[in-house]
């Protein structure tokens, strides 16, 4: 399980996403809306057994502040354990999450640039019973910070980088979790049908 976990940082991410990074920037009015955080999912038998992010290989965007790594996976690290440690399944699986590229918008950009933040971010999902990646390539997301009174200007102009880190991070944390519901049957029981067969009690054919 070691040498899988360690491939999750290792992976490249197109060149088309970070063609993008300047755009990404400066969209307006394209942040995510602000998420519930008492919502929760119907996800089986999922319960987070390691969740590992890794964020040594990110590409910093354009007019960006700069985090390092390891302040970068704490904040992803603390965001998901309170999105997806309230499920208590029955089976263990594994999140591994790279930190693909981010821009955290910077102060001081004219109004009328309106630069946003912006995260790309690969996951992995493993079945930890049967030792394999449930999806073999990462699944990318692309995550903005949630509009708000202070971020429809530009969150450089009124957040610190901490705040935007923390807005973006519970982003992405949510959409791990809505990606997860979409794939239900990755949860389901997955017993063979002929091993509950043998659980069941034998019945007696005499009519004693």
């Amino acid at each position: 399980m070691t040498d899988g976990l360690s491939d999750w940082g290792n992976h490249a991410v197109s060149l088309r996403n970070f063609a993008l990074f300047p755009l990404l920037a400066v969209l307006v009015g394209c942040g995510a809306t602000p998420i519930d955080e008492s919502t929760r999912q119907d996800l089986g038998n999922f319960d987070l057994a390691h969740n590992i992010v890794v964020a040594t290989t990110a590409t910093v965007g354009p007019l960006s502040r700069k985090v390092e790594p390891d302040v970068w996976k704490k904040s992803l690290t603390d965001a998901i354990d309170a999105r997806l440690r309230r499920y208590d399944g029955d089976k263990l699986y594994h999140l591994g999450t790279s930190i693909d590229g981010y821009v955290l918008a910077v102060p001081g950009i004219p109004v009328v640039a309106s630069p946003k933040s912006v995260l790309i971010i690969g996951v992995t999902l493993w079945n930890d019973r049967e030792q394999r990646k449930i999806n073999e390539e990462p699944e990318q997301f692309t995550v903005f910070e949630s509009l708000s009174g202070e971020t429809a200007i530009s969150s450089g102009l009124t957040q610190s980088k901490e705040q935007q880190m923390e807005n973006l991070s519970r982003n992405a944390a949510y959409q791990i979790e809505q990606w997860l519901a979409e794939n239900p049957q990755w949860f389901e029981d997955d017993e063979p049908a002929e091993a509950a067969a043998e659980a069941e009690p034998a019945t007696d054919d005499t009519g004693a």
